[in-house]
């Protein structure tokens, strides 16, 4: 495969509200983030900007567990309903309209709080992106390859990356991406520290104990099957979202699909959401447990509403 020429990357966002508090929250799917940084926000006269890459688009609402208009109305939210399922997003965009609404929330003297489950995304933020190279032509003619052409490319180009990413195929497009426009691996570039762009960061990962995080991950699914997301879901099939260039990767949706074509029974529909979302909340504990240092990891039990005064009380 020819290289496609590409001019050089632009240089790193500059990054607003520098030396200001900055909070971010944390953590796996169903975890309680959400609800501990609208009590975090109240206190400390936050608003919140979400790190949630699917409660960008504007057709989702239940089946991505987006904060309710009343809540939304009690604190302010940020990059919430911004783009439609048809558009590409990616980190690059998220990062222009996470510094954008960083500065407008410092700007009037409120406290910028990141909540969110998008590890890649709050990395980013934090720390900045590899200048790595990139070619939106190049990507896409590898993403149009099939499954197989994909993976014999992969083990001809840089099997690493195939070996690390061969069930992801959206990174493992990427490696391939930078691999044939640099020569170099992907796991070879990323391997450099990075320095906190903020003086100010007061970061906390919301944990929980696998089994509690089961529970709640199945309890939620079950509720927002009842709730209308079945609805929701049958509205995004109808209209394109498994041929959206990011957003079809939402969790359960496809699933849904199935089980509309009569393919699973609503119990069997529950337990293959509730499973999905139990690997990928398995995922997100591993990267919130590797890449981010500067966190403090707060725990949290069945029943008990501890986390704020947690926070609070490293802070103090």
């Amino acid at each position: 495969m020819n290289i496609i020429e590409k001019s050089s990357p632009s240089s790193p966002l500059a990054a607003p509200c520098r030396d200001s508090e900055l909070w971010v929250i944390s953590g796996a799917t169903a975890s309680g983030k959400s609800d501990l940084a609208l009590e975090l926000a109240d206190k400390i006269g936050g608003e919140i900007i979400s790190a949630d890459s699917m409660q960008l688009y504007r057709e989702f609402s239940i089946g991505v567990a987006k904060p309710s208009a009343a809540e939304q109305s009690r604190i302010k939210h940020h990059l919430i309903d911004v783009a439609s399922f048809h558009d590409r997003m990616d980190v690059y965009r998220y990062l222009e309209m996470a510094e954008k609404a960083l500065n407008e929330v410092c700007s009037r003297g409120r406290i910028p709080i990141i909540c969110g489950g998008t590890g890649f995304y709050i990395k980013s933020l934090l720390y900045g992106l590899d200048d790595l190279p990139g070619d939106d032509r190049l990507r896409e003619k590898i993403d149009r390859m099939s499954d197989d052409e994909l993976f014999q490319l992969a083990e001809a180009t840089d099997r690493e990356a195939f070996a690390k990413w061969q069930n992801c195929r959206r990174k493992l497009v990427r490696a391939l991406e930078v691999k044939i426009i640099t020569g170099k691996s992907l796991l070879e570039l990323q391997q450099h520290s990075f320095c906190l762009r903020y003086s100010g960061v007061k970061h906390f990962t919301l944990d929980r104990e696998p089994d509690d995080l089961k529970n709640r991950i199945r309890l939620r699914a079950g509720k927002m099957l009842s709730s209308g997301w079945i609805e929701e879901a049958e509205y995004c099939l109808k209209n394109g979202l498994l041929k959206s260039p990011t957003a079809h990767q939402a969790i359960g949706y496809r699933l849904i699909g199935d089980y509309l074509a009569g393919r699973y029974t609503l119990t069997e529909l529950t337990d293959k959401i509730a499973v999905s979302t139990w690997q990928y909340a398995r995922r997100q504990r591993t990267w919130f447990g590797n890449q981010h240092p500067e966190a403090v990891h707060i725990k949290a039990v069945p029943g008990e509403k501890a986390a704020l005064s947690a926070i609070l009380s490293f802070t103090a």
